[in-house]
C-alpha cells in the first residue's frame, strides 16, 4: 500500500508539471492574449483585443479610426504592447472640441461596456494641447466642410435683393448673378474672417522689401504691403506656427528702380535678389522647407513679376505668386497663383469723377472708348481698324489736351480693354468705376478674382479675330443685356475697391480670399 501510494502520487506530480509546463509554453506563445475576459458585477464581456482595436480603427475612411490612430501614436504606445494586461487606454485631450477626443469617447461606448468600472484595471494616459501647426490644419478641415456644405445653397437667402445687398454697406451679403456660387463664396468669406493668418517675414530692409509704390500703375503692390504690415492687423500673426500662409514682404517694382540697368534687358539682377530672400528665410525658419514654399506667397504687379519669381524653382513652380501679369502661357496657373488687379492711381486716390458715377439713366452718347499707347500685340490691330475713324466708336493713340479721359468714359456705354506687353490693364478696374461696360480685348488673361466673380455678367470678351467687326459685335448687344451688365458693375464695384483703411469684401480682402482658397485648396465654382 505504502508503495502504491508512493507512486501514485508521484504519477500525480509528474501530471500537474506536465500541465503547468503546457500552460506556460502556451502564455509564452501568446496564445492566451487574443481574448481577454472582464468579470464586474452583473456585466461579463468576452472581447478580443484584436477585435476591439479592429472596431475602433475600422477604415481608412473613417474619421474616428483615424483619429484614434493618430491619438495613439502622439501618446506614445501601441495596443499591441499591451497584449497581456487587462488595460483599455483611454486619450483624453485638454481640448473640449479636439476631435481625437471625441472620436475616442464615441469607439469607448461602441464596445458596450462603462471605463468608469473598469477604472482600477485601466491605464489613462493624456495627451497636451495640440500644437500650433495640427490646430491650423484641423481648422482649415472644418472650414474645407463648411464650405462644401454650402457649394450646393446657391445663394444665400432667396429674400435677399441685389439692391438690399448693394446699399448695406455693413452686413454686406453676396448675392445675384454675378457670383458663381454666392452662398459658397459667402461661406469662405466668413470662413476667411474667423481663421485666416498671415505671417510676414520681417526680413529685409526699405525701400525692396516692406515698401512698394502707392501711386501710379503699380500701386496695388505697395498698397498690399502697407496694409497686410500697418493695418489693423486681424490677420496678421506674430506666431509663425499659427499661421496658415507665409508672405514675403519684396517689390519687385522697387527691385527694377534700384537693381535693374536701364535698357539692359538684364533680369538677372532681380532673380538674384528673390532667390537670397528665398535663401536666408529658408535657413533661418523651418516653414519654407516643411512645404517647399507651398505655403508661402510673394505679390507684385510689375510686368517682370513672373521672371523675377524664377530666382528660386520652387517658388515659380509651388509658392502663390500673386501677380497682375496672369498670362497662363508664360506660366501662370490658375490652380495656384493669384490674378492681381492693375488699379492706377496718379496721385494716390482714384480720380474725383469716378468716385460717384452718374445716374443710371444719364445718357451715354458715345457706343465705346479706348486711348491708349501702340505696344503689346493686340492694340496695333484695334488702333489699325478704329483710330480716328468712327464719332460713335472713339479710338485714339494720345488725347489732345481738349479731351478728358475719364469723362470720356463716363459718356461711353463700352469701354475697350486692350492688352498692351502684357495681358492685364488698368482700364478694367476704371471701366468698373466709371460703370462703363469692360470690352476684354486679351489672349491667355485669367481675369482676377474668377474663382467668385462671372465676369461674363458684367464683361464681354471679345476675341481678337473680331476687332474688324467691334462696331457691329457691340450694336447687336440687346438693350436688356447691357442694363444688366451695368447692374453687374454696381455690385461688383465694392470688391475692386481700394480703402484705407481697408473694409469688407474691398480689393484687399478680395485678394486675401483668393490666397486663402488657394491654401485650402476649395473650389467654389
Amino acid at each position: 500500500m505504502k508503495t502504491c501510494s508512493n507512486g501514485s502520487y508521484s504519477a500525480y506530480l509528474l501530471s500537474s508539471l506536465c500541465i503547468a509546463f503546457v500552460i506556460a509554453v502556451f502564455v509564452l506563445s501568446g496564445y492566451f492574449d487574443t481574448s481577454i475576459r472582464f468579470s464586474v458585477s452583473t456585466l461579463k464581456y468576452s472581447i478580443p483585443l484584436i477585435e476591439l482595436q479592429s472596431k475602433v480603427l475600422s477604415s481608412d475612411h473613417d474619421d474616428n479610426a483615424r483619429a484614434v490612430r493618430s491619438a495613439r501614436f502622439t501618446a506614445g504606445f501601441s495596443i499591441n504592447s499591451l497584449r497581456n494586461q487587462s488595460v483599455i487606454s483611454e486619450v483624453v485631450s485638454s481640448d473640449p472640441d479636439d476631435d481625437h477626443a471625441q472620436a475616442v469617447r464615441s469607439a469607448r461606448s461602441t464596445t458596450g461596456f462603462s471605463f468608469n468600472r473598469l477604472r482600477n484595471q485601466s491605464v489613462i494616459r493624456r495627451i497636451g494641447k495640440l500644437s500650433g501647426e495640427e490646430k491650423v490644419e484641423r481648422g482649415l478641415a472644418r472650414a474645407r466642410a463648411s464650405i462644401l456644405r454650402a457649394t450646393s445653397g446657391g445663394n444665400v437667402s432667396s429674400s435677399t435683393t441685389t439692391t438690399a445687398a448693394i446699399n448695406d454697406d455693413g452686413n454686406y451679403v453676396p448675392n445675384g448673378v454675378v457670383y458663381r456660387n454666392p452662398g459658397a463664396f459667402y461661406r469662405s468669406y466668413m470662413e476667411m474672417e474667423r481663421r485666416f493668418k498671415v505671417y510676414v517675414y520681417s526680413e529685409g530692409d526699405p525701400p525692396m522689401t516692406h515698401h512698394g509704390p502707392c501711386k501710379d500703375i503699380y500701386s496695388i503692390e505697395g498698397r498690399f504691403i502697407h496694409e497686410i504690415e500697418h493695418g489693423r492687423g486681424e490677420f496678421r500673426t506674430s506666431d509663425a506656427h499659427r499661421a496658415h500662409v507665409f508672405f514675403m514682404p519684396f517689390s519687385v517694382t522697387m527691385m527694377v528702380k534700384y537693381l535693374y540697368q536701364p535698357l539692359s534687358y538684364n533680369l538677372t539682377p532681380l532673380k538674384h535678389f528673390v532667390s537670397d530672400y528665398v535663401r536666408v528665410v529658408s535657413m533661418k525658419y523651418p516653414f519654407w522647407n516643411r512645404t517647399h514654399g507651398a505655403d508661402h506667397f510673394m505679390l507684385t504687379c510689375h510686368d517682370w513679376g513672373p521672371h523675377a519669381s524664377q530666382g528660386n524653382p520652387f517658388l515659380y513652380n509651388t509658392s502663390i505668386r500673386v501677380l497682375c501679369n496672369a498670362n497662363t502661357s508664360e506660366g501662370f496657373n490658375p490652380q495656384k497663383d493669384v490674378s492681381l488687379p492693375e488699379i492706377k492711381l496718379y496721385d494716390g486716390k482714384v480720380s474725383p469723377k469716378l468716385l460717384s458715377p452718374p445716374p443710371e439713366n444719364a445718357p451715354r452718347p458715345y457706343l465705346a472708348f479706348f486711348a491708349g499707347g501702340l505696344h503689346g500685340p493686340i492694340r496695333p490691330v484695334l488702333l489699325r481698324h478704329w483710330k480716328n475713324r468712327d464719332s460713335d466708336l472713339l479710338v485714339y493713340e494720345y488725347l489732345t489736351k481738349d479731351l478728358d479721359y475719364y469723362s470720356l468714359m463716363l459718356q461711353s456705354k463700352f469701354c475697350l480693354c486692350p492688352s498692351g506687353h502684357e495681358v492685364a490693364s488698368p482700364r478694367i478696374v476704371e471701366a468698373i468705376y466709371a460703370e462703363c461696360v469692360p470690352v476684354i480685348l486679351s489672349k491667355n488673361y485669367v481675369l482676377p478674382f474668377s474663382d467668385v466673380l462671372r465676369w461674363e455678367a458684367f464683361s464681354i470678351q471679345i476675341d481678337v479675330s473680331e476687332i474688324p467687326k467691334l462696331k457691329e459685335v457691340l450694336k447687336a448687344v440687346p438693350e436688356e443685356k447691357y442694363r444688366r451688365l451695368k447692374e453687374g458693375l454696381r455690385v461688383v464695384r465694392r470688391h475692386f475697391v481700394l480703402n484705407d483703411p481697408a473694409k469688407r469684401f474691398d480689393v484687399f480682402h478680395m485678394i486675401l480670399h483668393s490666397i486663402w482658397l488657394r491654401r485650402i485648396n476649395v473650389r467654389l465654382a
